[in-house]
Formats: structure tokens, sequence, C-alpha cells
């Protein structure tokens, strides 16, 4: 789901429709946002969570792309972000540079980084995680939603 540019009547229409899992990835940290995601607003895609977290109760789940720059501290305070938020599920994966025209990819994250990343999110809170080299926004999700690991 887009973060709608803030339009709170698009957000609460799709909240209305009760769906199983309410999912915005905020795709980067902070800092990278800007070169990522420039028509989007970090602060406004939490906003946008948390207000899925009140309305939803503990089905939001959110993911990012790894690999564009991020240094670790940057990453955890985004994983201490969305889990004060109300994100229960969080995905992991390698951004993978789809064109010439996107952004170049900065670091290929190895699978062992990955399973601490793993470990530090289960740590901050978040009921599940899927980190890997090769996982997308709906990795597994059926799975997430069941609670089985």
């Amino acid at each position: 789901m887009p973060d709608f540019q803030g339009d709170l009547a698009a957000i609460d229409r799709v909240i209305a429709a009760q769906p199983d899992v309410l999912n915005h990835n905020i795709e980067t940290v902070a800092r990278l946002y800007p070169a990522v995601r420039p028509e989007a607003s970090y602060a406004r895609s939490l906003a946008l969570l948390a207000q899925g977290a009140v309305s939803l109760g503990g089905k939001i789940k959110s993911g990012l792309m790894v690999g564009l720059g991020e240094t670790e501290a940057e990453l955890l305070q985004t994983f201490r972000d969305l889990q004060r938020q109300g994100v229960h599920f969080l995905n992991l994966g390698q951004y993978l540079r789809p064109s010439p025209y996107h952004l170049p990819v900065v670091e290929y994250v190895t699978p062992e980084k990955f399973r601490y990343y793993e470990q530090m999110a289960l740590a901050i809170g978040f009921e599940q995680v899927a980190a890997g080299p090769f996982v997308r926004s709906s990795y597994q999700a059926s799975r997430m939603l069941r609670g089985v690991r």
C-alpha cells in the first residue's frame, strides 16, 4: 500500500475493509528516504502504520530493503521506530537494482548478517521476522499471520 501522500480518508477506506493484514513497507531508513522514496515521507509512513495498528490491532506488517547504504545503527533504529508504531511482522530483503536507472547496490548483505538482523528484530519485540537475501514483501505472509515460524 502506498503512503497515500497523507490522505487520511484513503487510509481509512483501506482500514474500513478490515484486511487480514495491513502491510506498508517502510522500505529504507530515514536518512535514505529522500533518495529511495522521494514522493513519500518516513514520518508519514510511520503514522500510517500507527493508524492501522490502532484500528486493526496486531495485524500490521512492514518491510525493508537492505544494501542501499544504511548503517546497522540506522537499521536497528528503524526496527525500533516500526515496533513503536505497532508493527508486529517484519520482512527484510536484499535490494537488487532493477535497471541501470535505479539506485546502485551499495552492499550485498551476507546470510549471516540477515540472521543477526532477524535476531535483533525479534529481541526488539516483533512477533515474526523473515530476513534473507531473497525475502520479499509478501514472503510467507500467511505463515506470519498464523504465527508459524
